[in-house]
């Protein structure tokens, strides 16, 4: 490893490594691809995009109310869900090196918010408890974690002037959490940005977000009112750090409790218990018939969750490998030093559109223009996370042009994009890309929502057909491979950044920096 102008480069033992990891993962994408459904139907999206296009330019809505109250909906259950998440998962973050802490955290964070609010719905009906516990059980088990790594990364020098007989929350109160503030205070608006797209999202099983009447919109071709909700959505992001001020936050959580919507079916928790206890266990394993229950779950594994889990990696292993594609496609149309001063601004404002848009959205849009396979799914992941790695990527150079770290006898144009931006972003770019791997994994699970032969779409139907004891089984499954994806990019991502790790909290820090 040697250093120059202040970027780090590999070389040697450690380059080979990292080309022989970026072959690896390329050749098993190419293997995938006749695995993966990604067929191409013989349609004529031609007409539709242009529709779809007219729409973005001319976006119309006739009910200005309903738009402002289906955004209202949306951010109050991000906030709210956050509101909650983010103390919980603190508290959670102080016990963290407890074993059954670290446990609970990884296996409620592993199952993606519209899973969770399946399950809820199947409880609470489609209710704003069913909304905000959907969004803030996973996002209090990722609060924990990277909270807790956020803390690992502070001194622990101002521990040493405290009494031993100051433990649990005062330590943590006059130590670690003042040095943390920044930190978590700059984490927490980076979540909650996730919390609007987990919110938006969850509108696909009925919550009356964004997504609900975008999926209405987008189903009945009214083209126009579709894309008046996509630059709704792109403005509330856009403008994030305009509106999201904390003197303010005390009146947003009282305008979000007044905005939370109705009840629509059951509501109360009396059926808990008959959920938990009976439905979601199959009859044999309740009769205490063992050989019968132990038929069922081989059944199962073999017709469902095996066919399931090679959909879902096969399809998560093609974006990983596109999504690079596309960062490396993007990130120089967002920079000063390839796409000049004036000219980066139309590609920062794709890169802005694509990470801004959710990857089910962007799926839906594309299921409908090419037919129903996992290729619009594909396309879709790897717009989205490519997107916004570019955009991080993007930052960087811009943060390095014209400072210290550039020459006048730099090249330009093709050859500074070849011989200088990408291997000076390279590991980098593979550490984030890494992280959001498992990000990736647990996208094409969900995916199955859309019709695609995921673990999401054998979930989906279990829920419709009242078979909880399936969905219960599909879903140990789904978090399973969660943490197991979760667990080798973790290690990759210390192999390409081996000096910084490169660990949630960082990264998310540098999204929500970027984001300003």
């Amino acid at each position: 490893m040697i250093r120059g102008r202040g970027t780090t480069f590999f070389c040697g033992s450690s380059a080979r490594v990292l080309n022989g990891v970026c072959l690896l993962l390329t050749l098993v994408a190419l293997l995938c691809l006749p695995i993966a459904d990604i067929q191409i139907y013989q349609v004529d999206p031609w007409a539709e995009l242009g529709r779809m296009g007219t729409g973005l330019i001319w976006p119309h809505w006739s009910d200005a109310w309903e738009l402002s109250r289906a955004v209202g909906q949306t951010v109050a259950f991000a906030l709210l869900a956050v509101a909650i998440a983010a103390p919980v998962g603190l508290l959670l973050a102080m016990l963290f090196h407890w074993r059954s802490v670290r446990i609970l955290c990884a296996s409620v964070r592993s199952v993606h918010e519209l899973f969770w609010g399946l399950i809820f719905m199947q409880i609470y009906g489609l209710s704003a408890t069913t909304g905000l516990l959907a969004i803030l059980v996973p996002f209090s088990g990722v609060f924990a974690k990277v909270f807790a790594e956020i803390f690992e990364q502070q001194s622990l020098e101002p521990g040493r002037t405290l009494s031993p007989k100051v433990m649990g929350l005062r330590r943590y109160a006059y130590t670690l959490i003042p040095q943390s503030w920044p930190a978590l205070v700059s984490y927490t608006r980076y979540r909650f940005e996730c919390a609007l797209r987990s919110s938006t999202i969850l509108g696909f099983i009925g919550l009356p977000t964004l997504g609900f009447h975008l999926e209405t919109a987008f189903k009945q071709g009214q083209y126009a009112e579709a894309g008046a909700l996509l630059w709704a959505f792109i403005l509330l992001i856009a403008t994030l750090r305009f509106w999201l001020r904390p003197r303010l936050l005390p009146f947003y959580l009282i305008i979000a409790v007044v905005l939370l919507p109705e009840t629509v079916g059951f509501s109360n928790g009396g059926y808990l218990w008959q959920f938990i206890s009976r439905d979601i266990w199959p009859a044999p394993l309740l009769a205490g018939e063992w050989a019968q229950a132990t038929q069922w779950y081989i059944e199962l594994f073999q017709s469902q969750v095996w066919p399931a889990l090679v959909q879902t990696l096969a399809l998560t292993q093609i974006a990983l490998v596109l999504s690079a594609l596309v960062i490396l496609a993007l990130y120089p149309w967002a920079t000063r030093s390839m796409a000049g001063p004036m000219m980066r601004w139309p590609g920062r404002f794709l890169l802005l559109f694509l990470r801004s848009t959710p990857e089910m959205v962007l799926a839906f849009v594309l299921l409908l223009l090419f037919g129903p396979s996992g290729l619009p799914a594909v396309i879709a992941l790897a717009l989205h996370n490519g997107a916004l790695i570019a955009f991080l990527v993007a930052n960087a150079s811009d943060a390095e042009w014209g400072g210290r770290l550039s020459r006048p006898d730099d090249p330009s144009g093709l050859k500074r994009y070849a011989y200088l931006e990408t291997p000076r972003r390279f590991p980098a770019m593979l550490a984030f890309l890494f992280y959001r791997w498992e990000v990736i994994l647990r996208e094409s699970a969900i995916m199955g929502i859309l019709g695609i032969a995921t673990l999401g779409f054998y979930i989906d139907s279990a829920f419709e057909e009242i078979r909880y004891d399936r969905a219960l089984v599909l879903i140990l499954f789904t978090a399973g491979l969660n943490i197991l994806v979760d667990t080798v990019s973790r290690r990759l991502r210390r192999l390409a950044h081996p000096e910084a790790h490169l660990e949630a909290s960082g990264i998310d820090e540098k999204v929500d920096r970027d984001n300003g």
